[in-house]
């Protein structure tokens, strides 16, 4: 984004908004609408140091974004910074912007051909199966804190369940599986000790790809590879990784920001407990309101172009700013609140690239909050709303822990023998990773 544009009169470029560091970790809504009213729907940002990009905040540019592939690449090897060698490759961005060869990072016939097996791949979920896979270790997890009569259910449930889940799901063994787990936790929480995390995490997926193509089963990973379309070996593991590392941290914080609305907002737990709401309402809200990713990347101009108002350059990145463009107020009612059961959010994206895994992340999601609220029925908060900690970064804020108590948790006999087993010191039944 240089500033030589001969139609720019003064020459300068606007000053991009930081989304790095502790500069967007305060009130988001009251940021994006200072970025709407100085900006406009398409907003000059600044990833990490020296490298910047476009926030695209309106509602209908973000549509138009999202369906035109001819101006808006999907592939991040167009991405000038990147090219430029400007972006190292220990930084933080390349996870989410280098390119794999899987359907984040395709256009056109190449991106229809791996969605359509990645699609069918998860419609071919047993939805009764899954609940029961979901709600089977959620009583295991529970049952593990529940003589403490406290917990942080971000750590101990929100971010344990879904890795939990998706390791069945997958077709991995009981050996595998945790392993799995806990490279793509050192993923998603990167320590000193988590060198070399992705790498594990693709050994244990080619381990897996080999087995299933000598012993397939009912399971996502032996139905990519016998999909008609022909999935290369990298291709669908590099699809299963997108389907991890995309699908895990949007399940985490959408469990979480769920349960902290029902601890936190006493209208809406009583229209809930009063069945006057339901569950799948409280799910809504927080897709309206914080979504689970608030910014995805990305898409890069092919071309140099006009959009919102700004002088976009070809090879410059375009973020989706998905929590921006549910607050438009342009498609809000006047009132600027969302209408309970209206899902036409955009925090799964919109058009050909629209997350294929909504179906089955809403349905773990809505059995996790279910769950939790049938077995510990008195739940709330341990801390004043205000002292909860987040975790920001330039795609998402995140709560970093949800400290809660409760007296008369309400166990399944299965699940008290399970975490009676875990403490037996039989981690293996229980999911325990220590």
């Amino acid at each position: 984004m240089t500033a030589d544009w001969a139609d720019w009169a003064d020459g300068a470029l606007p000053a991009p908004v930081p989304l790095y560091g502790a500069a967007p970790a305060g009130d988001m809504p009251a940021l994006y609408e200072r970025m709407r009213r100085d900006h406009g729907p398409v907003v000059p940002v600044a990833i990490a140091p020296g490298i910047e990009a476009w926030l695209v905040l309106g509602h209908r540019e973000l549509l138009h974004l999202t369906r035109d592939e001819q101006h808006f690449s999907h592939d991040p090897r167009r991405w000038t910074p990147l090219r430029d060698g400007r972006v190292p490759p220990d930084s933080p961005l390349i996870p989410l912007v280098g390119w794999r060869p899987a359907l984040l990072f395709a256009d056109g016939q190449q991106h229809r051909r791996m969605r359509s097996a990645v699609a069918e791949a998860l419609g071919r979920l047993d939805g009764h199966e899954l609940i029961r896979m979901v709600r089977s270790a959620a009583e295991r997890l529970i049952a593990g804190f529940a003589d403490r009569r406290k917990a942080d259910l971000v750590p101990q449930y929100a971010r344990l369940l879904p890795l939990q889940v998706v390791t069945q799901i997958l077709g991995l063994d009981e050996e595998r599986g945790p392993r799995l787990v806990e490279a793509i936790a050192a993923i998603v929480n990167p320590t000193a000790a988590a060198t070399g995390a992705n790498r594990r995490m693709g050994g244990i997926l080619l381990e897996l790809i080999e087995q299933k193509k000598r012993q397939p089963g009912a399971d996502l990973t032996s139905w990519l590879l016998e999909h008609p379309v022909g999935l290369s070996d990298q291709e669908v593991l590099h699809n299963l990784v997108v389907i991890i590392v995309a699908g895990n941290q949007t399940t985490v914080n959408w469990i979480a920001d769920t349960v902290r609305i029902l601890l936190t907002d006493p209208g809406f737990r009583s229209s809930l407990a009063r069945g006057h709401l339901t569950v799948d309402d409280a799910l809504d809200l927080v897709l309206w309101r914080h979504p689970p990713t608030a910014n995805f990347p990305g898409r890069y101009a092919t071309r140099d172009l006009r959009f919102g108002g700004q002088h976009i350059r070809a090879g410059d990145m375009l973020i989706l700013g998905l929590a921006g463009a549910n607050a438009d107020p342009e498609v809000l009612p006047e009132d600027g609140r969302p209408v309970i059961g209206n899902r036409s959010h955009l925090a799964f994206g919109a058009g050909p690239h629209t997350c294929p895994a909504r179906d089955p992340a809403r349905l773990i999601t809505r059995t996790a909050v279910d769950t939790l609220r049938h077995r510990l029925p008195d739940l709330e908060l341990a801390v004043p709303e205000d002292q909860l900690a987040w975790i920001t970064s330039p795609w998402s804020k995140n709560l970093a822990g949800l400290p809660v108590r409760f007296t008369a948790p309400q166990l399944a006999a299965d699940a008290a023998d399970s975490a009676d087993a875990a403490a037996a010191g039989h981690p293996a039944d229980s999911g325990d990773l220590r």
